[in-house]
Formats: C-alpha cells, sequence, structure tokens
C-alpha cells in the first residue's frame, strides 16, 4: 500500500505526444501564401527512435510525414513498458493529424492504451474559429466539446517544425505559443526557448550481425541540431534539425527518445520483446525514482499537523498557501481538518445560488462524468434520505474506499470506466469519488501534490468537498479528512498534474515536526 501514489505524470510523459494542441500564436496573422510556401519545405519521411530509461530500451517510436493533395498528414506512435509500482506496464500512444496546405489543422485523432483501458481523442474543425472535440473511452462514454480557436492548431509534435519553417533557429530566441488540452479544454500559454546548437551522430542504416543475433549499424550520418525547451505542464525538452525532426528528446521522468535506424529502434526491442522482466527494481521505478525524501519519518499513525520546510525548488504558480495550507517563507503547515467541518451550513439541494457559485464543482466534466445514468443511481443509493453533506461525502468516500482493488495502474482514468473495473490508485479513486459526490449535489474538486509515506513524499492525488468548508478527504487511504501528510501542490485533475513534474529532481522536504 506504500506505493498508491500517483502515477499520472508518468502517464502524461508516455501520452505527451498525443494530448496537448499548441497555437502559435506568431503565426497566426501569417498571410496563406507564406505558410503555403513554408509547407512545401516539409520533406516527407520518417523517423525512428529508440526509447530508453537509465541506458535501457524500453520501447520503439515513430513519426511520419507525408504529402497530400491537400495538405499533410503526420502520424506519430509510440510503445513502452514503462516500469511503475513494480512491474512494466506497456503503454501504446498514437497521434494522426491532418493539415492544410496553409498549415492549418483540420483533424486529429489521438489515442492511448494501457493495462487494457483505451481512451480516444479526436479533433475536427468547424468554420475557421472552432474546433469540435470528442473524448470517449468507448462510443458509450463520448463526451463532445466544441472549443473556440483564435488562430492555427498544431500538435506539440510539430512544434518543432513549427519552429523550423520560420527563419533558421537562433540560440537565444523564444517563440510565444498557447497549448490546448482536450482533457482541460482550455488554452495555455508556453514559451518555447532555443537554448544551444550543436552536432550529432546517429544510425540512419543497419546490418545483421549473425553472431550476435542484432541490427547493428552499418551507416552513420552527421546532422547539425538546436536545443529548444519549454517549461509546464507539456514541457519540451528536445533537439531538431533544420526541418524540424526531433534527433533526441528527454522528458522529465528520465524517458529518452534517440533517433537511429529502423531496424536498431524496433526489430531488436521486439526479438527482446519476450524477455521482458515481471518484475521492476525500486531504481528504475518510476513511483521511487520520482520520490522526494523527508528528513525524518512521522510514523504510521495519522498527521493532524505537520511542519516542513521545501527547499531548493522553485515553488511559484504552486497552490500551496490557503485552506488547511499555511505557506511562511519557505515553512509549510498543514493542518486536518476538524472531522465534523460545517455541520448545519447547507442542505442538500443547494438553493440555486449556492449552485451558481459552485457551478464548475459541480458539473460534469469529460472524464468525470457525473451525470451518466449510473453514477447518478449509485449516487442516490449511497448518499440514501440524508441532507447533510457531510454524512454523504462520508458515505460515498467509504464506499469509493471499501469497493476499490488497490493497484497501481497506468491508465487515464474516466469515472464511468473506474466504475466497471473496480480497481486503480489514487487517480482512479479520485475521479469516481468526485463523479459521486457532484451527482449527490457536493460540490468537490481535485487536488494533488506529495503525500508522506514512512521516510518518502510520493506523487499523490486526493478530492476535496464543500461541506461548509472546502475539506480534503481520501479515499485511497479511508482518511475523511486526509491527514495533514498531504502537502497540496495544485487543484485540478490529470492536466494539472502534470506541473508536479517541475519539483523532480530539485525539490528537498525537510520535516520539521509531525503531530
Amino acid at each position: 500500500m506504500k506505493r498508491r501514489g500517483a502515477i499520472a505524470a508518468a502517464v502524461l510523459v508516455a501520452w505527451a505526444g498525443g494530448l496537448a494542441l499548441f497555437m502559435n500564436r506568431e503565426r497566426r496573422n501569417a498571410p496563406a501564401q507564406r505558410l503555403a510556401e513554408a509547407a512545401l519545405r516539409v520533406s516527407p519521411g520518417a523517423a525512428y527512435y529508440r526509447v530508453e530509461k537509465d541506458g535501457r530500451q524500453i520501447g520503439f517510436a515513430s513519426s511520419t510525414i507525408d504529402t497530400t493533395r491537400g495538405g499533410l498528414a503526420i502520424r506519430d506512435y509510440l510503445t513502452a513498458d514503462l516500469p511503475v509500482g513494480g512491474a512494466e506496464h506497456r503503454a501504446t500512444a498514437t497521434s494522426d493529424v491532418r493539415l492544410s496546405r496553409t498549415l492549418a489543422l483540420t483533424d486529429f485523432q489521438l489515442s492511448f492504451d494501457a493495462d487494457g483501458a483505451p481512451i480516444a481523442v479526436s479533433g475536427q474543425l468547424v468554420g475557421d474559429s472552432a474546433l469540435r472535440v470528442v473524448v470517449a473511452h468507448d462510443e458509450t462514454t463520448a463526451d463532445t466539446q466544441r472549443v473556440r480557436l483564435t488562430g492555427p492548431v498544431v500538435l506539440p509534435t510539430m512544434v518543432p517544425i513549427a519552429i523550423a519553417l520560420g527563419e533558421q533557429p537562433e540560440v537565444g530566441r523564444t517563440y510565444t505559443l498557447s497549448s490546448f488540452d482536450p482533457i482541460a479544454m482550455a488554452p495555455t500559454p508556453l514559451t518555447v526557448r532555443v537554448e544551444a546548437e550543436s552536432s550529432f551522430v546517429f544510425a540512419d542504416s543497419a546490418r545483421f550481425d549473425d553472431a550476435q543475433r542484432r541490427w547493428l549499424t552499418a551507416h552513420r550520418d552527421s546532422v547539425r541540431a538546436w536545443r529548444v525547451a519549454s517549461d509546464g505542464p507539456a514541457a519540451i525538452r528536445a533537439w531538431i534539425d533544420e526541418q524540424g525532426r526531433v534527433v533526441q528528446m528527454q522528458h522529465a521522468l528520465g524517458f529518452t527518445l534517440r533517433r537511429t535506424a529502423y531496424e536498431i529502434a524496433f526489430d531488436n526491442w521486439r526479438m527482446d520483446g519476450g524477455m521482458r522482466p515481471s518484475a521492476v527494481s525500486s531504481n528504475r521505478d518510476i513511483l521511487e525514482t520520482t520520490a522526494i525524501a523527508a528528513s525524518a519519518a512521522i510514523g504510521s499513525k495519522p498527521t493532524s499537523r505537520l511542519r516542513v520546510r521545501l527547499r531548493a525548488a522553485n515553488l511559484d504558480g504552486f497552490a500551496l498557501d490557503g485552506g488547511r495550507q499555511a505557506l511562511h517563507g519557505d515553512t509549510l503547515v498543514v493542518t486536518q481538518e476538524d472531522d465534523t467541518p460545517g455541520r448545519g451550513a447547507y442542505t442538500m439541494p443547494m438553493a440555486l445560488a449556492m449552485r451558481m457559485s459552485f457551478r464548475h464543482e459541480l458539473s460534469p466534466e469529460p472524464l468525470v462524468q457525473s451525470g451518466a445514468p449510473a453514477i447518478v443511481q449509485l449516487a442516490r443509493r449511497i448518499r440514501g434520505d440524508t441532507r447533510d453533506p457531510l454524512i454523504a461525502a462520508r458515505r460515498i468516500s467509504q464506499w469509493v474506499h471499501d469497493s476499490l482493488k488497490k493497484s497501481i495502474s497506468v491508465t487515464i482514468p474516466s469515472a464511468i470506466q473506474v466504475l466497471d473495473s473496480r480497481t486503480g490508485d489514487c487517480n482512479e479513486h479520485t475521479q469516481l469519488f468526485i463523479a459521486l459526490s457532484r451527482a449527490a449535489g457536493i460540490p468537490t474538486r481535485a487536488a494533488a501534490g506529495l503525500a508522506l509515506v514512512g521516510t518518502k513524499f510520493y506523487y499523490h492525488a486526493w478530492p476535496e468537498v464543500f461541506v461548509g468548508k472546502w475539506v480534503a478527504v481520501d479515499p485511497t487511504f479511508g482518511q475523511f479528512p486526509a491527514d495533514a501528510s498531504h502537502l497540496r501542490f495544485v487543484y485540478g485533475g490529470l492536466d494539472r498534474q502534470a506541473e508536479l513534474l517541475r519539483l523532480m529532481g530539485t525539490l528537498r522536504i525537510d520535516v520539521l515536526t509531525a503531530e
């Protein structure tokens, strides 16, 4: 049970090429003719990559660009064995995008599949200023949104090409972009920097060695490349060539994509596929390698008040102060709420004016289907005849804790899917709890950060409910309210949890007092 921490970060790394969309503000007012000329400079072809972690190949990736009568077609593919929770989880992501002659998006299809829980995101341009986006785990759980656009839209893997199609990359130059996440259905500013220039040598053809039974390098090619980087949830760390093709890319969790010949990237990995180990050592496990050591253990009993010092990391933009948390300089104090907060503050159903003030926290979302009949019926059954939101929230938390098998997962969970599978980690517990609570009429939101277990802080997600005031609860650990060992950094679901990646390798935590 010590490994129930959030693994959303790992999922987002594997899915980074397929979730977020980028809109280039600098190019949105460019004449169509100039964009059409730029599109002609894109050379059709394919690039292949070894997906590595700690020098060991864990997967294969490819990126293919074809020219069509109408413009360009780009297909990206990645499959990898993610070492999470003591085992390897096979995850596969695909991205199919079609652009017009002026490099404007016409439509796209994205998919991610891991642990038998596939999810698909598709989008189609509607007119010049809207995108119709459909998010679904299957045909019965599709959620359709119409998103307003203010300029051209490209996928993250197209960002290097968009940069290269302009003037030659120059060290020190920045590009202002805006990202759009189909899960959050909202744009996010992004700045891409050109940080360095260098030369790379990679294998562009291979030969089979009968003695080693392996594909080896037959010929090498050298390319001039520039390092581009961005911060935020969809952070980029990549070397790109003059054509805008990735030469090497680093992910925040230690994954690296290295360009090489197809046979070396795919055939060698395929031949090794049957020898995948069933267990993962702690020095390779994502949960363990991303955990943050604490200066002291706090014991096994729930903590009502915790004081910690946060060192080294840049904490700008995190939701550390407010509610049960108080930040004083670099010292964070977390105080567990009373177990009967806000009793009598309101009764269900809420008055209309109060419901309007919490309309976001009461509404369905693409992966939180609180209006689905199965969710609504179950919420009513669990709530029973009580009109007290505190009692209802406690009942829902207990039901979720008791009904879900605690299992590490690398899926992108939806409430409906979790209700069907009855298994998962903190993200699955949180999604289902939020959906059931909103269906019962209780304002609920997601929080994410770190939870202390023993001597390490693990990435974790949990819900908060409004029962007269906001209260953190944890159906994964079976805590109502959640104890003070939960350090909140962000509000929001998987789209916001990716922001926690920038803490990796920098944050240090000293436990000052624990009560």
